[in-house]
C-alpha cells in the first residue's frame, strides 16, 4: 500500500542523518519504527537485529584518539608511508 507522509523539517533531517549513519534506507527506518510502535512485524518478535548480526555489548560511545601524529603530518600521510613500505 502506498502512502504519503509529511514530516517536520527536524524529523526529516534526523531521518536523513540516521539513514546515512546506518546505511539503512529512510523508508526502512520508518517501516521499522511503525512496526515497533504498533507491536507488529519484526518488532513483535523482539528481533532488533537480523540473525546474522551480533548485537553490541554496549552502546556507541565517542572515541578519544590516543595516538597523535607528529606536527606537520596527518594520520593519512603516515598510513600512506606505511603502505609504500609493503610494496
Amino acid at each position: 500500500m502506498a502512502m504519503n507522509l509529511r514530516l517536520s523539517d527536524e524529523a526529516a533531517a534526523a531521518l536523513r542523518v540516521e539513514s546515512q549513519r546506518t546505511g539503512v534506507s529512510q523508508q526502512e527506518i520508518l517501516r521499522r519504527a511503525v512496526d515497533e510502535h504498533l507491536g507488529i512485524g519484526e518488532a513483535k518478535r523482539g528481533a532488533p537485529y537480523p540473525d546474522w548480526v551480533i548485537p553490541p555489548e554496549r552502546p556507541y560511545r565517542p572515541v578519544t584518539p590516543t595516538i597523535v601524529p607528529p606536527p606537520g603530518k596527518t594520520m593519512a600521510q603516515i598510513l600512506e608511508e606505511l603502505r609504500e613500505d609493503r610494496l
